[in-house]
């Protein structure tokens, strides 16, 4: 029986996972971050209709919404964040903040956590504000 040529298709699949695997490495390393500063997680992964935030944190009564972003480099890692994805993650949160109590009263930041190649991390805090 002989192996079966790895197609191009086959490689980029395959490439495809990794990635995701080492995306949720990242958000694994900053939800612990977070944790270790005191902030706890109330959610991981949360989708709605406009999309997927990577994580919730809380903050008192408030909220952080964190986008994770990994690359190579933490200049890469930021310039992967476009203004549509901003919007998306603007949209998501409104909908998450339709299921808690304050409603849109709750305090809100938008956070973006960067890990490199060799996982180090940075955190912008208000993010949004700086794109």
């Amino acid at each position: 029986m002989t192996a079966e040529p790895e197609t191009q298709e086959h490689g980029a699949r395959d490439r495809g996972a990794v990635s995701y695997q080492a995306g949720l490495s990242a958000e694994l390393r900053i939800a612990q971050d977070y944790e270790r500063r005191g902030y706890p997680i109330a959610c991981q992964r949360w989708r709605g209709r406009a999309g997927e935030i990577d994580l919730i944190v809380r903050d008192g009564d408030g909220l952080i919404f964190v986008e994770v972003k990994k690359s190579r480099t933490f200049d890469r890692a930021a310039e992967r964040l476009s203004r549509a994805q901003m919007r998306r993650i603007y949209a998501s949160a409104e909908e998450y903040l339709s299921t808690q109590p304050l409603g849109q009263l709750t305090d809100v930041r938008f956070d973006v956590a960067l890990v490199d190649g060799q996982g180090a991390l940075r955190m912008i805090e208000n993010a949004f504000g700086h794109f």
